[in-house]
């Protein structure tokens, strides 16, 4: 019998785990995502719909679209991607957070496919999709270059990739791990490790061996006057996202 292998850190994991009950409190340790979480959806839904000629003004504009959340948590974007009318997969290492993220699509009237389980697993049982979300995952993984390449591997030819993550530098340090975990204990302490943060240079070059074809990068900022998240064209130095496509094979 042969088994897949898995780019899960179960140090990692075993942190989400602790934190799962919370992740639908605006006020508990997921504050940070909750708080990002407009930012991260106004730049998903416009990659979407500009690669895939949607009209995001129409009642269901993903119908159609099969889209993997991977590393889904409690579903902070499986349900919105869901209400949009893709068919949602959400994914994660952790199983504490499955049975979090079930319960409240039902509660929400949702139906959402969620699943304890891993990238290089889907890959391996030959899922593909339209699009795969991935999204302050990579920071996590023991290996990202081996994760990116099973995210490769889950697209359809001419699919669409989203990855965000932490930007590695001083600033970052400050903002991510001193003010968000000690500061403002937005998050417990040891939730992000420094050195496992990713340049956007470096991400650019992993998505590339991977397969992938990155297309796009952004910067998320914080305003701590008006307290809210927006994209930004140049400022990459802490949080920033990319789009990579699946280029359709000859």
């Amino acid at each position: 019998m042969t088994t897949t292998q898995t780019t899960v850190d179960t140090a990692e994991v075993a942190k989400f785990e602790a934190m799962a009950a919370e992740w639908w409190d605006p006020h508990g340790k997921f504050k940070p995502l909750h708080m990002l979480n407009p930012c991260r959806l106004d730049y998903i839904t416009r990659q979407i719909a500009a690669e895939f000629g949607r009209d995001l003004t129409a009642p269901k504009p993903f119908a159609g679209l099969r889209l993997l959340d991977i590393g889904c948590g409690g579903g902070l974007l499986s349900e919105p991607m869901a209400r949009l009318g893709a068919t949602v997969i959400g994914a994660d290492a952790a199983g504490g957070n499955i049975p979090v993220a079930r319960i409240h699509a039902e509660q929400s009237g949702l139906d959402i496919d969620y699943r304890h389980t891993t990238a290089e697993a889907l890959a391996a049982d030959g899922e593909r999709f339209d699009v795969v979300l991935n999204m302050e995952v990579i920071e996590h993984v023991a290996d990202p270059l081996a994760f990116l390449t099973a995210c490769r591997d889950l697209l359809k030819p001419g699919g669409l990739h989203l990855c965000s993550t932490i930007n590695r530098n001083a600033k970052s340090f400050m903002m991510a791990i001193v003010g968000a975990e000690y500061v403002m204990r937005w998050l417990p302490k040891g939730t992000h490790e420094w050195n496992k943060f990713i340049t956007p240079d470096e991400l650019f070059d992993l998505l590339k061996r991977a397969g992938l074809d990155p297309v796009d990068r952004k910067g998320f900022v914080f305003n701590p006057v008006s307290w809210q998240w927006s994209i930004s064209d140049r400022d990459l130095a802490v949080n920033y996202v990319t789009a990579s496509l699946r280029r359709a094979e000859a």
